[in-house]
């Protein structure tokens, strides 16, 4: 049996793990599930590449999102490790948000899937 490590390359040659069809679909399923929401990819490109930004810099690079929904999106990937909150005990208040270093490990893959979508026969 083909491990699925092998295929998409994140785990290091020393840890195989062995995944049956069922536990591969249901790993990816779960990703899947973490990234759903309007607004999470789009927060997550803007904080590729180590940016850290503030909430109104969100905001403004954003402007369709709501507040209250970018707070929701942002605790949410907060929750789920991918997103971290770094809180500056100053006057006035200064909160930024980046990507932990699991989240920034996504982009090799969404830029794999953007590849994938731009082959699709037909666009």
């Amino acid at each position: 049996m083909t491990s699925t490590h092998e295929e998409v390359g994140y785990l290091p040659p020393s840890k195989p793990v062995e995944h049956t069809p069922i536990s591969a679909a249901s790993g990816v399923e779960e990703v899947i599930r973490m990234l759903e929401g309007r607004w999470k990819l789009v927060i997550l490109f803007h904080l590729f590449g180590g940016k850290l930004l503030r909430f109104s810099d969100l905001e403004r690079a954003i402007p369709a999102i709501s507040q209250k929904m970018l707070i929701q999106q942002l605790r949410q990937m907060e929750a789920d490790g991918i997103v971290t909150r770094l809180v500056h005990h100053q006057v006035p208040p200064k909160v930024e948000y980046g990507l932990t270093d699991w989240g920034q490990s996504l982009c090799p893959s969404l830029d794999a899937l953007l590849k994938w979508a731009a082959a699709r026969p037909g666009s």
